[in-house]
């Protein structure tokens, strides 16, 4: 009988392709979209690929070896052909039988062929062509895609120094302080004519993004931020630094501020930043915190979320972010400390408890839990 792949697409129906995903083993339940390709020319090669519904057990074991079914002339040559796919779309599932491919080829030799160049680049268009109209006509189904293999897309746009990336940008949705997810190019679409910079925030969940102090001053000013809720999402928008000429910007980075010349920064603040030596690189007033009395921002290469992801890498070499410590001076806890007397012991305590509150609201740990909860019952 003749392969399913080899069969005119109009002869076949949506569960034909559903019972063969099934009974190649590719998963258990129907899979999310196929993908049917027929191609002569240069090269010839029939192929069925599948976009599966769910991740697999297993899909984060960097062991774990994907790789499409490779026939040549219908003749089994490989059951895992990793080289057809990028690593970026090592989810997807399928088989592909070439003419064009020998019989007899070693392994070795496979990788280095021309004709498995050809195949691979024209399946990774397709695949990603396919992603591009489930995107478009069926946001719901794209949604669930990118819940499961959206971190692969992700890794893909930051893997080999960002070489893929801009084949991949517009893939991406992530969810926004408006909607429930926006693309890079819907956000652009929506922003306010004079706002330079697409903003986004760093957080585990949308809900604790909102919670930030930092966020209300873009809420109030009707400003949309991007919701980056998974840690691989800042070191993908550093490598892309940019979408349709608008850089990226985090909203705990702190404006471009000429380092405060020392004779106008307020009395009060000098002697926060000698309490605090070698913690914060600067202090400065931030009237916008509103509800919050203090707040750490970074400014530099490497902000405070990426100084978490990296802490807990296996080759951790100690990278902390540049820290600033920003006081909202109408705070009534600002007001206090502004009347004390700056050499005095309370003083030096409300400082450090302003520091290591806004520590724990950044998700950073704090030296000395108990000195922080003594301080607290103490001034309480």
């Amino acid at each position: 009988s003749v392969p399913m792949w080899r069969k005119n697409k109009n002869e076949l129906t949506e569960e034909d392709y559903n019972n063969f995903f099934r009974q190649r083993h590719f998963g258990f339940e129907d899979p999310l979209a196929h993908i049917h390709i027929s191609v002569e020319g240069m090269i010839s090669f029939k192929s069925i690929l599948y976009i599966p519904s769910r991740r697999p057990f297993d899909f984060l074991n960097p062991d774990k070896k994907g790789g499409l079914e490779l026939y040549s002339n219908g003749v089994l040559i490989m059951e895992k052909c990793e080289d057809l796919l990028p690593d970026y779309l090592s989810f997807v599932k399928g088989v592909v039988d070439s003419e064009d491919i020998s019989l007899n080829i070693s392994r070795e030799m496979l990788q280095k062929t021309r004709e498995l160049q050809l195949i691979k680049k024209n399946i990774e268009k397709k695949i990603l062509d396919e992603l591009a109209k489930i995107l478009k006509n069926d946001r719901e189904k794209y949604r669930e895609f990118f819940k499961n293999f959206g971190v692969s897309l992700k890794s893909g746009a930051y893997e080999n120094y960002g070489a893929d990336k801009d084949k991949l940008k517009d893939l991406f949705i992530f969810a926004t302080t408006k909607r429930e997810d926006a693309t890079f190019n819907e956000y652009r679409k929506e922003m306010k004519p004079d706002q330079d910079f697409i903003y986004y925030a760093n957080g585990s969940s949308i809900e604790a993004i909102k919670d930030l102090p930092q966020i209300k001053h873009f809420i109030d000013k009707d400003i949309e931020v991007l919701a980056l809720t998974d840690p691989i999402d800042e070191f993908v928008i550093k490598m892309l630094e940019e979408y349709d000429d608008k850089k990226f910007k985090s909203i705990s980075e702190t404006e471009d501020v000429k380092e405060e010349d020392e004779k106008t920064l307020k009395d009060y603040v000098k002697k926060m930043k000698e309490i605090l030596e070698g913690e914060v690189s600067s202090i400065r007033e931030n009237p916008n915190l509103k509800d919050d009395a203090a707040y750490l921002s970074s400014k530099g290469e490497i902000s405070i979320e990426m100084e978490k992801t990296l802490k807990n890498m296996p080759n951790n070499q100690g990278f902390k972010a540049d820290k600033v410590l920003e006081v909202n001076p109408n705070h009534p806890a600002l007001k206090k400390l502004k009347e004390m007397d700056q050499a005095s012991e309370e003083f030096k305590t409300y400082t450090k408890l302003l520091y290591d509150g806004a520590r724990l609201v950044a998700g950073l740990d704090i030296e000395d839990p108990i000195a922080y909860a003594r301080n607290v019952s103490k001034l309480m």
